[in-house]
């Protein structure tokens, strides 16, 4: 009997049960979720309530994936300078410098009136296995046109990269030859050197370029200095100059050739990633030779950790200009759609506790852009007087000041030398006819050209070639009228930007640098240091309590 009567109540009861648990629920949700829940309605989820209206209720027809493309990078531009996003068509290309290789037929090119003209083949590479030789022209791929006003560098690319092992058919143009020549080349994988340079300065002091940091660098490094080895060096400079950086840990894998053990090569610290410090572990081959690093203004991120830690450990001279100042660390994170977003995570610290980043303001990107248009014409380039350093001073290992605030300042300083810069010479190299130039002439004599191994041999055989009065009647042509007087005061400039690019285009980027550095003042100064013994900075004098007296 009383079961028959608890079964006719139950369906009450659990009605009961359910409203009150709805209640409770409500309750605890509205009282106790806090700041989270208001977070998550009023960001995320109104970002894709707005896409979703949009594409339900707007006028025309909008493509939401489109739209979404190009709203990433805004959104990740009010964060810092260098949180930005990567569309998927464009992360292989992005990744391709640093990897150490990429798949592709093996060229350097450039594109000239709406053609690409073949300016240097990778030796041993698929392109020069295949036949193909530098001035060619390819006009056609795969049979289907390739000239015109859309081809661009990164359509060049796009479609010359592609699947090792693949086959692409070039439509080749070649000089003196009307009839185009069909060469089918097999992609293979193409190494992408961040060692570009390693010869001797002198008979004691050994050079080594390094363009970027790569996945190779470190092991690229072991090679050049092995060979430097064989030539008995004595001296090491290493030129960061332009090497707007790449992979912490290459860097890292750099100072600690150089460091002795336990000592701190740098830091990385932010609001969602606890400090860690990266130390040398002693295993280092190079600890105590005599040793310059070479930096300017277009040195950065990975170039700036390596500087800043062979200068806060007092190993090493740093000569040159203020380096850029990109002390922010980014962590890639890919997307189920192949793209990618390299989102800042934490700052670089130097040894001495300096922050390598330079100010910025969030979201605002202008004058960070254009900061170095700021310092030149503060007169930063000219005159160690003007770097300003923003915050405190930090200390070497040794008690040197050093200062935070942007980038690593040298500790001998190199002024950017413009004393026979003219306007016609400022336009020539802007406009980008000394290059045309210089590619047209090397194009319509490589034969002769070819006659000529070595740098120094083809530099004495293009001087006696008047190339700087052939230049500015090939120019005026190009519509830059001719200055004779500015011409007569650039003609040194002019003629060492002509040489040097025909040199790069006859032989190769170690030779490009080799004859660069030939008067260059940097350099110069290099070997005056390591002559007169100062590669090891001394500590700062010590002001005893009489001096102070006396003062």
């Amino acid at each position: 009997m009383n079961a028959r009567k608890n079964s006719r109540y139950m369906p009450l009861i659990m009605a009961l049960c359910v409203v009150l648990g709805v209640f409770i629920g409500t309750f605890y949700a509205n009282h106790f979720s806090g700041n989270r829940l208001s977070i998550i309605n009023s960001g995320s989820n109104k970002l894709n309530n707005l896409l979703h209206i949009i594409d339900d209720q707007y006028v025309d027809t909008v493509n939401v994936n489109d739209l979404v493309e190009k709203a990433m990078p805004q959104i990740l531009a009010e964060l810092d300078p260098h949180s930005v996003y990567i569309a998927a068509k464009d992360v292989q290309m992005a990744n391709d410098d640093l990897r150490g290789s990429f798949s592709g037929v093996g060229i350097e090119f450039t594109i000239r009136q709406d053609t690409l003209h073949v300016q240097q083949v990778i030796g041993n590479g698929p392109a020069e296995r295949a036949g193909v030789i530098a001035g060619d022209k390819v006009v056609m791929v795969d049979d289907k046109p390739f000239t015109g006003k859309t081809l661009t560098n990164e359509v060049a690319m796009h479609t010359l990269k592609g699947p090792k092992d693949t086959k692409v058919k070039l439509g080749i143009l070649r000089y003196g030859e009307k009839k185009i020549r069909n060469i089918v080349v097999t992609r293979g994988e193409i190494p992408t050197k961040s060692v570009t340079a390693t010869y001797m300065l002198d008979d004691k002091t050994g050079y080594i370029r390094i363009k970027n940091f790569g996945e190779n660098t470190y092991p690229e490094l072991l090679i050049a200095l092995a060979k430097l080895s064989q030539q008995n060096f004595q001296n090491l400079t290493i030129d960061l100059r332009g090497n707007t950086g790449g992979y912490l840990q290459s860097a890292v894998q750099i100072a600690n050739e150089f460091l002795p053990k336990n000592k701190l090569i740098v830091y990385t610290q932010g609001r969602k990633s606890a400090r860690q410090d990266y130390r040398s572990d002693g295993r280092g081959s190079y600890q105590h030779i005599p040793m310059v690093v070479l930096i300017d203004e277009g040195s950065a991120s990975a170039s700036e950790i390596l500087a800043g830690a062979i200068q806060d450990n007092d190993r090493g001279t740093i000569i040159g200009r203020r380096s850029f100042g990109k002390g922010l660390v980014q962590q890639p994170i890919a997307f189920n759609d192949q793209s990618m977003i390299r989102l800042t995570i934490a700052r670089y610290y130097s040894p001495s506790g300096r922050c390598i980043q330079k100010p910025y303001t969030a979201g605002d990107n202008k004058d960070y852009e254009e900061d170095l248009l700021a310092r030149y014409q503060h007169g930063e380039f000219f005159s160690q007087d003007s770097i300003k350093h923003k915050g405190p001073a930090y200390h070497t290992a040794i008690g040197r000041p050093v200062y935070g605030g942007g980038g690593i300042t040298p500790d001998l300083f190199i002024a950017e030398d413009t004393t026979d810069v003219t306007s016609y010479y400022k336009q020539a190299s802007m406009s980008g006819l000394i290059i045309q130039y210089a590619f047209e002439y090397t194009d319509e004599n490589r034969g002769r050209l070819k006659e000529y191994k070595g740098m120094q041999e083809l530099a004495e055989h293009l001087k006696k070639q008047n190339l700087v009065d052939k230049f500015a009647s090939y120019a005026e042509n190009k519509g830059l009228k001719r200055r004779n007087l500015m011409i007569q005061r650039s003609h040194k400039l002019l003629e060492r930007f002509i040489y040097s690019r025909i040199i790069y285009n006859m032989q190769n980027e170690q030779s490009w640098m080799e004859y660069l550095n030939s008067d260059d003042p940097a350099i110069m100064e290099t070997l005056k240091v390591f002559r007169e013994g100062r590669a090891f900075p001394q500590a700062p004098e010590k002001i005893t309590s009489e001096q102070k007296k006396a003062a």
